[in-house]
């Protein structure tokens, strides 16, 4: 059985390389080109080292493929993927591009007018846990975001259920990768080392993904939510806490085992017995979840953490990957975390 050719647009940064990796592996597809305009007609390996088994020339444009994952930057994504579709390839994109569903969005929250509106009902929102029969019939799938990925999966069961209020709280923090690979001054070690802190308090850009997926998930649901994204020094993760009134008759007992249903059947997705640390999903596609009820506020805490690069993007990406595909869904992701 002959193996799906696959590219990557924009293999430079550190989603674009992490998706390289992983498809290293991969058993059921090929990766038979790589883009990078800056380095374009070197080999891969010259570029990255640790990829220096794999031998591919990076290119200046996409080569003869039939499935192709964008990871170029927000607007730059949208200019070139209606094309795609036109070649008739399936697209994973893993900017921002298609994942909101209103174009007036675009130009308050990314700064430009989407030149594709006509796209964005087709487009389906990659988050397998909640959309796996829309993704299996989809010629473009919009990679959620890192921060919404964790937030969605700590929220979905018990918003979907109807039990929680709309005022909710989410205090998350990201290692320093979220930031890409770009030269900026609050990413340079000394800046970033031994310190903490807040950005983005008049409003992260993932937050109209965050509330418009909440909405989705229950008519009549209308969330309002606080979201405060932190920057920690370590390279990897996102440790998300998310805090929403319970409707009462709750308990914690109950609480845990309507995550545990309403996750027994995802494959990368677990409901831990103890608070999770970022370093218990480095390098996996897993996204640990812990719902704490407090019976002193009446508050549902639940602890979300990813690997941003992982399940945050490159990861999430092969899964739909796989699933566009008609492959195993795990193909390619089995790996466990990384420790220590």
């Amino acid at each position: 059985m002959s193996k799906t050719r696959v590219g990557i647009i924009n293999v430079t940064g550190y989603t674009g390389v992490e998706l390289a990796r992983l498809l290293a592996g991969h058993p059921a597809v090929q990766l038979v080109s790589v883009t990078g305009r800056s380095v374009a007609g070197k080999r891969l390996g010259e570029v990255f080292p640790h990829l220096s088994g794999l031998h591919l020339a990076i290119e200046a444009e996409l080569g003869d493929v039939d499935f192709a994952f964008s990871a170029l930057p927000h607007k730059e994504g949208a200019a070139v993927i209606g094309g795609l579709l036109e070649r008739g390839l399936k697209v994973l994109d893993l900017s921002a591009d298609f994942r909101l569903k209103d174009a007036l969005e675009y130009p308050q929250w990314y700064g430009f007018d989407h030149p594709w509106p006509q796209l964005l009902d087709e487009a389906v929102y990659g988050l397998p846990e909640l959309y796996r029969h829309k993704i299996a019939a989809a010629r473009l799938v919009a990679n959620p975001g890192c921060y919404p990925t964790a937030v969605l999966l700590a929220l979905a069961p018990v918003a979907k259920q109807g039990l929680i209020g709309g005022d909710i709280i989410i205090d998350a923090k990201s290692g320093v990768s979220g930031a890409g690979r770009g030269l900026s001054l609050g990413s340079q070690y000394c800046e970033a080392s031994e310190d903490t802190a807040a950005y983005a308090l008049g409003g992260h850009r993932h937050l109209p993904e965050i509330i418009q997926e909440l909405r989705l998930l229950k008519p009549g649901f209308a969330p309002s939510a606080t979201f405060v994204p932190h920057l920690v020094p370590m390279t990897r993760g996102i440790l998300a806490t998310c805090y929403a009134n319970l409707k009462e008759g709750q308990s914690g007992t109950e609480l845990k085992e309507l995550y545990r249903e309403f996750y027994k059947d995802e494959p990368f997705v677990r409901v831990s017995a103890e608070p999770p640390h970022t370093k218990h999903t480095w390098g996996s596609n897993y996204c640990l979840v812990h719902p704490v009820f407090d019976r002193r506020t009446g508050r549902l805490v639940v602890i979300s953490c990813i690997d941003n690069l992982v399940k945050g993007a490159a990861g999430q990406a092969i899964q739909n990957m796989n699933i566009m595909l008609g492959l195993d869904e795990t193909a390619g992701l089995e790996s466990a975390a990384v420790f220590p």
